[in-house]
């Protein structure tokens, strides 16, 4: 992106809170959304899961693109995300927190530069940085020998 970009989406409901959502100016396939019962029916994915998803998916791209960055060819990268619903003041229902853990496949002692990677790779995730706005999110990077080597914003 080098230039402010607009991306659209169309939402069409099919039955009660069961949704298709159509990528438009896209091939990609659309995709199903639903509540929970006793609202839905898990048809697919709610809208809280797909937030947490979208959060976990940009981080994991964007220590991907890190990596690469400083001339890695990392292996494979895994991630796995928390998501607290609570109420709020009000009684609503939100995300309070999240808390995405990213495993590398590689040692640490085998990537160049990953103090350098790991310092700028939540600044480039686009989803994480704008959910921070309202919702705490903590993450974890582990290597592939389970260290932790980078946290931040605590937990959730």
């Amino acid at each position: 992106m080098g230039v402010d970009e607009t991306i659209e989406l169309s939402l069409q409901q099919l039955d009660d809170y069961e949704f298709r959502i159509r990528f438009d100016g896209t091939a990609l396939a659309d995709l199903a959304t639903d509540e929970a019962a006793p609202l839905g029916h898990n048809a697919g994915p709610n809208p809280a899961r797909l937030l947490l998803a979208a959060t976990a998916n940009c981080l994991a791209a964007s220590l991907l693109f890190a990596l690469r960055k400083f001339r890695n060819a990392p292996a494979p990268l895994r991630a796995k995300a928390r998501a607290r619903i609570a109420r709020n003041a009000q009684g609503r229902w939100r995300v309070a927190g999240m808390e995405v853990d990213l495993q590398l496949a590689d040692a640490a002692t085998s990537l160049d530069h990953l103090d350098r990677a790991l310092a700028q790779f939540e600044d480039f995730c686009i989803v994480t940085e704008s959910v921070r706005a309202g919702v705490p999110v903590a993450v974890r990077v582990r290597d592939g020998e389970g260290r932790e080597v980078h946290a931040t914003g605590g937990t959730t």
